[in-house]
């Protein structure tokens, strides 16, 4: 730690500098982060899901909105008025930057319509099939056709070994 500009240190050899926010660095840095955080979003009326700790829920009236925290990035939907509320209350607790409408997020991409929102993972499976190296390999058959429409099953019956001897040459015998 440096001494700040401007500190006079002729002075007095006795005084130390203090940091008010100690918080960065520190290897329990993460869990302090998220404590906090879950106070606050308890204090803001939120729930915090007893089976995923990261997600928190208000529900009031016919109003929903829902919020998801990985890491320090926090996805939220729901009711307009209320995630314009909570980003103001998460602003006066901490240093937030609003990044606008979800696009990409641990290796979802998300695009919108009027209607409809869509998903896909096409991005991250690029990337990770140019990170191993294997952009240009051919593709290997499979047991499933390709842009397969899932109906209710109607009683047809599957080709086991072909399903097993698919696996085994592709998982078992590499």
């Amino acid at each position: 730690m440096e001494i700040p500009h401007g500190f006079d240190n002729k002075q007095s050899q006795e005084k130390v500098c203090r940091r008010k926010k100690a918080l960065y660095g520190l290897k329990q840095s993460p869990r302090a982060w998220f404590d906090r955080f879950c106070k606050a979003m308890i204090s803001f009326g939120y729930q915090q899901s007893n089976v995923d700790h990261t997600f928190f829920i208000r529900h009031q009236k016919d109003k929903l909105t829902l919020l998801i925290v990985y890491v320090d990035d926090v996805v939220m939907t729901g009711d307009d008025e209320e995630m314009t509320r909570l980003k103001k209350l998460l602003a006066q607790e901490f240093g937030i930057k609003d990044l606008g409408k979800l696009k990409y997020f641990l290796g979802i991409d998300v695009a919108r319509s009027n209607r409809r929102t869509f998903i896909s993972q096409r991005k991250y499976i690029l990337d990770l099939l140019k990170e191993t190296g294997m952009i240009c390999c051919k593709p290997a058959e499979s047991p499933i056709e390709s842009n397969h429409k899932v109906i209710k099953w109607v009683g047809k019956s599957v080709d086991k070994k072909r399903y097993r001897d698919w696996l085994e040459d592709s998982f078992i015998s590499h």
